[in-house]
């Protein structure tokens, strides 16, 4: 780190993942802009806009997994933005979230977030992982 700059970034991006973390919807919506754009990249939704779309997108998220742990990989500053690489571990209920419904098991995502700031909140978020290897993962 080493400049309050990122360590801003980092501070919301922080708290991001902790409200993800808990499954706390309302957390997560308070990081975002109310036009936030949210994609996971190559999932079965495309790109979701606003806090309607993303709160329904995260409530069927979190009724769809349990995190046991996340551990991070790599994280990079640009202006306004911050590119996160983490090791997502846990168990997938009923693979709804990710149109795998019926699929169920513990899985290991390697994640790779891109987020784009603006006046203290997320403006836009992408999220790419590897969808056939979260196939292969699940029973």
């Amino acid at each position: 780190m080493g400049n309050s700059r990122d360590e801003q970034l980092d501070r919301i991006v922080g708290e991001h993942f902790m409200y993800e973390a808990t499954d706390n919807v309302d957390g997560v919506l308070g990081t975002l802009a109310d036009d936030a754009e949210h994609e996971l990249v190559g999932g079965p939704d495309g790109p979701l806009r606003g806090k309607a779309a993303l709160r329904s997108f995260y409530e069927r998220l979190f009724s769809d997994l349990k995190g046991e742990r996340v551990e991070p990989v790599m994280r990079l500053y640009g202006e306004d933005c911050v590119v996160d690489e983490t090791l997502w571990f846990g168990e997938v209920h009923d693979g709804r979230a990710f149109k795998l419904s019926g699929k169920s098991g513990k899985a290991r995502i390697r994640l790779l977030h891109v987020f784009k700031l603006r006046d203290g909140v997320i403006i836009k978020e992408n999220v790419w992982f590897d969808f056939d290897n979260l196939k292969r993962q699940l029973a």
